[in-house]
């Protein structure tokens, strides 16, 4: 399709392109217009009718939303903000520099002004900061008819109507309603008579992680957002909840990793971003390495004596690292879900001590017949590899276990206690387990 759009342009056939474009999908469009250049991006996106082109924006990347916004009159931009959801509208205001702010605020009417600035005043990742303030409200003494009426007047502006919200007075949410029972229900019967009274709701301060999980476990489409006094203030809509599911996931692989978290995509993040964003993880996990290079230098005499003893070492941390990462993952994700909570730290590590005796042991049985019958070392050397593994995987599993938990305990990501951090961990203890039992049992 890219090269259709491209071969219209050339041909300077815009009404054309025009009538393919109407056809198309807001989503599909955005994609085309990431892979022209600037000039064909913007000329594309000006042949497109004004409600269309703010759903369109609404699903580009920042830099060329950026780009579109500085390159619009003043007038055009008030005009696409003005037909943009204030969620949306909002997260383009805290991405843009304050002075181009400041004129798309200028231009845009005054009711969609105040409802960015409502947004903007909450904090970052918060339900206030990613919920939309277009949605139907209904009065309980309403008749059906009068609400579907209603609804026919406000649904055109609003993000989600499948739902509407029960207001009092004072603009309290006392129920909601959905667009199918009204549909089914008596002309004459009232709202409050049809309305849902146990429903699910959050606060604007809840954590946006918080909410997306609301919504998994209550299988939500939409989600009314109440102040302190519970007065209904917006909602949020699935199509955020998808955004911040990706966004908290991309973060969390990017913690495990040891890598700062960044919102940008891996082609338009330079190099020397990429760098800062990677480097301090990797000088602290490097001075933290330093401890096994110390515990190496401190038994010298140990490895002088039995030489062989150096050719197990790799294999020892690999496997302790490895056994320590897979208890941390699994825990990482059980905490990001909510499975598991503090209290559950003795069943945790109740539940990995016993799977590591389990692993540690086949690991270990298999490690000694490959010992004696291919590397062909003596017995006691078996002993202390094969030993130290075992002791190795149950110390690794334990620390898995456990460090995300304390961390989370303690107000840290868990993420941060994933496998960079916990290896370096494990494979000092490794070696440090390794060297005492083979001081004991070869007497050196």
């Amino acid at each position: 399709m890219i090269e259709r759009v491209k071969e219209l342009i050339e041909n300077k056939s815009f009404m054309e392109l025009r009538g393919e474009l109407l056809e198309m999908n807001a989503a599909d469009i955005a994609a085309i217009l990431e892979d022209l250049s600037n000039a064909e991006t913007i000329r594309i996106f000006r042949l497109l009718p004004k409600d269309l082109a703010a759903e369109v924006f609404s699903y580009l990347s920042i830099e060329v939303e950026q780009f579109i916004i500085t390159s619009l009159t003043a007038k055009e931009a008030g005009l696409l903000i003005d037909n943009m959801f204030a969620d949306d509208a909002a997260d383009l205001m805290d991405e843009m520099p304050a002075n181009v702010v400041t004129r798309l605020l200028a231009h845009a009417d005054p009711e969609t002004r105040r409802d960015i600035n409502h947004l903007l005043q909450y904090p970052e990742d918060s339900a206030g900061s990613i919920m939309t303030v277009e949605y139907v409200s209904l009065k309980e003494g309403l008749t059906v008819s009068q609400a579907i009426d209603r609804i026919r007047k406000d649904a055109g502006d609003s993000a989600d109507f499948n739902v509407c919200y029960v207001l009092d007075v004072r603009r309290k949410l006392i129920g909601t309603v959905e667009l199918r029972d009204l549909i089914l229900a008596n002309p004459d019967t009232l709202v409050g008579d049809v309305m849902n009274e146990n429903f699910i709701f959050v606060h604007t301060h809840d954590d946006q992680e918080e909410v997306a999980q609301a919504f998994q476990k209550y299988d939500c489409t939409a989600m009314p957002v109440v102040d302190r006094d519970n007065r209904l203030v917006g909602i949020i809509t699935i199509d955020d909840i998808v955004d911040i599911i990706e966004q908290e996931a991309t973060e969390d692989i990017e913690m495990m990793a040891a890598i700062t978290p960044t919102d940008k995509p891996y082609m338009k993040t330079g190099v020397f971003e990429t760098w800062k964003k990677r480097v301090p993880w990797l000088l602290l996990l490097m001075i933290s390495a330093t401890f096994t290079g110390q515990i190496i230098q401190h038994y010298e005499d140990a490895l002088g004596a039995y030489i062989v003893l150096t050719s197990f070492i790799p294999m020892l941390m690999d496997t302790g690292g490895n056994a320590g990462s897979q208890a941390s993952v699994t825990i990482i994700r059980g905490l990001s879900l909510n499975e598991l909570e503090f209290s559950d730290i003795w069943a945790i590590m109740w539940k990995e001590f016993r799977v590591s005796i389990c692993c540690g042991i086949t690991l270990a049985a298999a490690n000694f017949i490959k010992l004696l019958l291919v590397d062909r070392v003596s017995i006691m050397i078996a002993a202390v590899v094969c030993i130290t593994l075992a002791s190795a995987v149950i110390v690794a599993k334990l620390v898995g276990c456990t460090l995300p938990v304390l961390a989370k305990k303690i107000g840290f990501d868990p993420a941060v206690m994933a496998s960079p951090f916990i290896t370096t961990i494990v494979d000092a203890l490794s070696l440090m387990i390794y060297f005492t039992i083979a001081t004991h049992l070869l007497g050196i």
